[in-house]
């Protein structure tokens, strides 16, 4: 992260239920297809599918295709970004 835009991007994606939840999820479970995402935080395929990308967008998480299906689990740089973003506050 290198200045404010940055850090506005990260508290955006962080300011909503739905990714924090995910986010949540997968500090749980360390990894997760996006099916098991969906069932526990009660929302569409479609829309947690949409709540990953921006997440990954953010390389908050990362994701590993293994057939038809699509894992996540947090990235190596997520505890190096949050406490970044906190310093910066």
């Amino acid at each position: 992260m290198k200045d404010k835009k940055d850090l506005e991007k990260i508290l955006k994606v962080l300011a909503n239920r739905r990714r924090l939840a995910i986010i949540k999820y997968l500090k749980d479970s360390k990894q997760a297809s996006v099916g098991d995402i969906s069932g526990e935080i009660n929302l569409s395929f479609r829309s947690t599918s949409k709540h990953l990308s921006i997440l990954f967008s953010a390389n908050l998480v990362d994701k590993d295709s293994k057939r038809t299906q699509v894992f996540y689990k947090l990235s190596d740089d997520y505890n190096t970004i949050i406490k970044h973003t906190v310093s910066m506050l």
